[in-house]
């Protein structure tokens, strides 16, 4: 092992920096054209590279507003850090297709797959009540609150957004490599 070039020695001091720029910009928001510009030339690469690996890893399924928001921010910092930003543009149309796909008929499946498994457990519960006690045609079943619905409900969740988790990764590679 021989000793380190300086432009590694560089690396290691300043995509560190770009890290924790990048997380303040997610968390607090502000403006990183500024922050960037503070920056010495011979530096901002590596602290480019640190935002870049820091907003690409907080891009995510689009669940809920807090999570839309986010995205919108990260996305907006990667075309700030990034240097091609047509190709940043042309992963980003892919990513918002997986977005509108997940938001749009993802939602639809989980809502009939959650309809679904409800109505099952439900079924399930009432044949296993009505062999132990006789009749409970009446009844009302709570299945919701049920530790063992809940639980499969998480796993159905899981392998729904496993295909868009899978796309996004791929996605998410991409612009990784973007310059």
């Amino acid at each position: 092992l021989g000793e380190a070039t300086d432009e590694e020695r560089l690396g290691w001091k300043y995509v560190p920096e770009g890290r924790k720029l990048a997380a303040e910009y997610i968390k607090q928001g502000g403006n990183l054209v500024l922050e960037l510009s503070k920056c010495e030339d011979s530096v901002k690469k590596y602290i480019m590279q640190g935002a870049a690996e820091v907003l690409v890893g907080n891009i995510s399924l689009p669940h809920n507003d807090i999570a839309r928001k986010n995205n919108k921010r990260v996305m907006d910092g990667l075309k700030v850090v990034k240097s091609d930003k047509a190709g940043v543009e042309n992963v980003y149309s892919k990513i918002r297709r997986i977005f509108d796909h997940c938001v749009g008929e993802g939602e639809q499946q989980k809502r009939q797959a959650y309809q679904s498994l409800k109505a099952d457990f439900e079924a399930k519960m009432r044949q296993a009540l009505q062999q132990q006690f006789g009749s409970f045609m009446g009844t009302k079943i709570d299945v919701e609150g049920q530790p063992q619905f809940q639980e499969e409900w998480r796993k159905v969740q899981a392998q729904l957004d496993s295909q868009y988790l899978a796309l996004l990764g791929e996605y998410k590679q991409e612009l990784s490599a973007i310059s």
